[in-house]
């Protein structure tokens, strides 16, 4: 038998990652695979790259292949060399590459469809297959041996700010193409108040199906952090900055929130790390509903006095019978 280089096969280096290996491969059998490449010589290409991907998957399988070449498997086996005319076989299913040079044992069609079957997880009895039912993530679906297959699920992330988390509407998003790998424009609605780890679901714009329909893009939500606003499950948290004067008499101070500035009023005789909750202003609660925003008050001391300024606090230090720390006590 003849030297095969299964890493030229796969278009990859000797010292090729598994990953790297898992994805030339996945590559190169959805443009080589017999149901989607009509050239005549498609067929015989996938034989090869599956060939090569099914030595070289495996670590035990890919040092045999290196230390011992094309017969790998009878050196595994025996640890003595292969004789001609070696065949690979696919596991208990009995799959036989055979001779490269023709087709053998089944037709062309259902010796294709049986090894994509077994390949990615699929059985004999056909049915919808993709990331989801086992196959490798992210792939789709390829044709089975019972008419038209759907394409599988695919997810990416979506990140907004609090404002768009929020108030919801619409957005444009870039994404890349699962089936060319460029890129595409989408508009996403957002429901008003959605929360990070929740999932929008966009029917049919997952990866593509094989006379069936596209599967569907999952969008999960990350918001994004912002020095502004703290989320907290659905609630909201913020500050809001008063005077000394403005804490100890109360009066009204503006608040901004993911919808826009409101005006709130500061009770008399507010410390720092008292909270003013507006109701209804959070995001979506798991049993319905929405959460709050709480705005926390932060008492800010002027950094610098003018002559009259100093003139007051001293006469209110002076006069004013206030002890904290004694109170704190």
């Amino acid at each position: 038998m003849d030297y095969k280089d299964y890493y030229a096969t796969l278009g990859v280096k000797k010292d090729a990652s598994q990953d790297e290996i898992q994805k030339a491969y996945k590559k190169l059998a959805r443009k080589f695979h017999p149901d989607v490449n009509k050239d005549t010589q498609a067929e015989v290409k996938f034989k090869e790259i599956g060939e090569a991907y099914e030595v070289l998957k495996d670590p035990d399988k890919r040092q045999k292949y290196d230390q011992y070449g094309t017969a790998w498997n009878r050196a595994r086996q025996s640890g003595g060399g292969a004789p001609p005319g070696w065949e690979v076989r696919y596991g208990d299913g009995g799959f036989d590459f055979g001779d490269l040079g023709g087709m053998g044992g089944m037709g062309g069609g259902e010796r294709f469809s049986s090894f994509f079957d077994m390949l990615f997880g699929g059985g004999t009895g056909g049915g919808r297959r993709g990331a989801a039912a086992g196959g490798p993530a992210g792939f789709g679906s390829f044709g089975g041996q019972n008419g038209p297959q759907g394409g599988g699920n695919a997810e990416a992330t979506l990140p907004l700010t609090v404002e768009e988390a929020v108030q919801g509407g619409e957005k444009e998003i870039a994404i890349s193409d699962p089936s060319t790998g460029q890129r595409r424009s989408l508009s996403v609605k957002i429901p008003a108040g959605v929360r990070s780890g929740q999932k929008i679901r966009l029917a049919g714009q997952g990866s593509p199906g094989l006379g069936g329909a596209a599967g569907d893009l999952l969008l999960k939500v990350e918001i994004q952090p912002d020095s502004r606003f703290r989320v907290d499950g659905a609630d909201i948290h913020t500050t809001v900055p008063v005077s000394p004067w403005e804490a100890a008499l109360g009066g009204e101070a503006e608040v901004e929130t993911p919808t826009g500035p409101v005006r709130v009023k500061i009770p008399a005789g507010s410390s720092s790390g008292r909270k003013i909750r507006l109701r209804g202003r959070g995001l979506s609660q798991q049993g319905g509903g929405k959460g709050d925003l709480l705005a926390e008050i932060r008492v800010v001391i002027p950094d610098q006095l003018s002559p009259r300024e100093r003139e007051l606090f001293e006469q209110l230090a002076a006069e004013s019978e206030f002890r904290p720390r004694e109170r704190a006590m």
